[in-house]
């Protein structure tokens, strides 16, 4: 699927990425899940067993599961009953063998929300996963004008800076230094590149207004919050996700 064919990206409803638990004993299959849900912005968490998946479960709060039925120790019943115990609201979407139609009666009527058949299309799963998403209220279309890096969120249409739902005020050049950075998340951006691109000249001996700009923007991003923004010395800055 082509970058403009894509859809909308969604976002938990603060901003931050949906957070996915897949639960399968097959390394191959979650690594090509992974794949494809970290392409969608999510991010996805793994396991291989039930209990790995409980465990994982408490301590990452998914937003949606997606469960093998068949598992080494228990079955996805019962990763469901267990994780519900603590996370009630949590969509299920469970993954059943081709000719196991017990499973996928067992696995609504216990409360999943949906199942695919394996072998299946990644695209069919993601777009299971997104309708399963916005019926739940677990998450939300973010506009296609929105950067988002982490809980870091800028629209590009109405200029308005949330960093975890909190709004933040920028000046009109902080604003463009940050959508920047925010264009080139995880990249070393040189002084001379954020010159020659936020204020269009080239590099003349004018280092100490990216450092200025720099600085006022750490005050306002990273201020009270885990970092986001970084010094590379002898390269440029960063900025990447916190955490």
């Amino acid at each position: 699927m082509s970058t403009d064919q894509r859809p909308a990206p969604l976002t938990r409803p603060d901003g931050t990425p949906v957070r996915v638990l897949a639960v399968d004993d097959e390394p191959s299959l979650t690594e090509l899940l992974s794949m494809a849900m970290r392409y969608e912005g999510w991010e996805v968490t793994t396991a291989a067993s039930g209990t790995a998946a409980v465990a994982a479960a408490r301590e990452v709060r998914p937003d949606v599961m997606v469960l093998d039925m068949m598992l080494p120790d228990f079955d996805g019943l019962e990763v469901m009953r267990r994780v519900r115990a603590e996370q009630p609201e949590v969509p299920v979407i469970f993954l059943t063998a081709k000719d196991a139609v017990a499973d996928r009666i067992g696995g609504l009527t216990a409360g999943g929300d949906d199942y695919v058949t394996k072998p299946f299309s990644l695209e069919e799963l993601i777009a299971r996963l997104r309708g399963l998403l916005r019926r739940s209220g677990a998450s939300q279309v973010r506009a296609a004008s929105a950067l988002v890096v982490g809980d870091l969120v800028l629209d590009e249409d109405s200029h308005e800076v949330t960093r975890g739902g909190e709004e933040i005020t920028l000046t009109a050049t902080e604003f463009e230094l940050l959508r920047y950075l925010m264009r080139n998340p995880r990249r070393v951006l040189s002084k001379a590149q954020i010159l020659d691109r936020v204020w269009s000249y080239d590099f003349g001996g004018q280092a100490n207004v990216v450092e200025l700009y720099i600085s006022y923007l750490r005050k306002k991003i990273d201020a009270g919050r885990a970092p986001m923004i970084h010094t590379m010395r002898g390269a440029g800055y960063v900025l990447r996700p916190a955490g």
